[in-house]
């Protein structure tokens, strides 16, 4: 049985969208795209290539696919950690509307996201990764199906966007497994789910 392993850059205020570059995702008229470009450090690299080390398949929204089908492709050193990766492993996409993708190695997943995903971990015996694909990763959290997540925080609040966990996400706790912070501020930090939350309450001492 394989483990959903999600990687995502969100900033301060909890946004994702189009950390890249500028022209990376525009919906609603974001102007702030790229905003991660100048923390990416020699830690931050370092962070990224291990993930990249451990992957034996893909899982990517629509959106993030065709970001990384128009890029990655054209990258072919094979020395490149990230692009052997992305080009050479199977790359899984739900999607209603992807009907004949470009890039070897793709595989649509058309029908319903909990049974194809659920099938797909059992197929994999390592990482199914899902790098990016914010919308797509709320989903799989309300399923119960991400395993472990990689989320990396950047010491900068856009005040637009879209967000990780907007109003309604699935209430979930997770669990501590370890991370570090880069020299640029960047807060790496890995967590497994751990089911819903617990709640407690603070009680004032009783009066003596």
């Amino acid at each position: 049985m394989g483990k959903l392993v999600s990687t995502l850059f969100v900033t301060l205020d909890g946004v994702y969208q189009a950390p890249g570059g500028p022209k990376e995702d525009t919906r609603g008229g974001f102007t702030h795209g790229g905003w991660s470009f100048w923390y990416a450090d020699e830690d931050f690299g370092r962070f990224v290539n291990d993930v990249f080390a451990r992957p034996e398949a893909f899982l990517l929204g629509r959106r993030t696919y065709d970001i990384f089908s128009s890029y990655w492709p054209k990258v072919t050193d094979p020395a490149d950690p990230v692009a052997s990766k992305l080009n050479s492993l199977p790359k899984y996409v739900p999607s209603s509307t992807l009907k004949d993708p470009g890039w070897a190695g793709t595989t649509v997943l058309s029908g319903d996201l909990a049974k194809e995903v659920t099938a797909l971990k059992e197929r994999v015996d390592g990482e199914v990764q899902v790098h990016g694909s914010g919308a797509l990763v709320r989903s799989l959290l309300s399923l119960d199906l991400v395993d472990t997540l990689h989320l990396l925080i950047f010491p900068v609040v856009l005040g637009t966007g879209f967000r990780l966990f907007p109003e309604g996400a699935v209430p979930t706790a997770f669990r501590h497994r370890g991370g570090s912070v880069s020299g640029a501020g960047v807060s790496m930090q890995t967590y497994d789910l751990a089911g819903r939350p617990e709640y407690g309450e603070y009680k004032l001492p009783e009066d003596a």
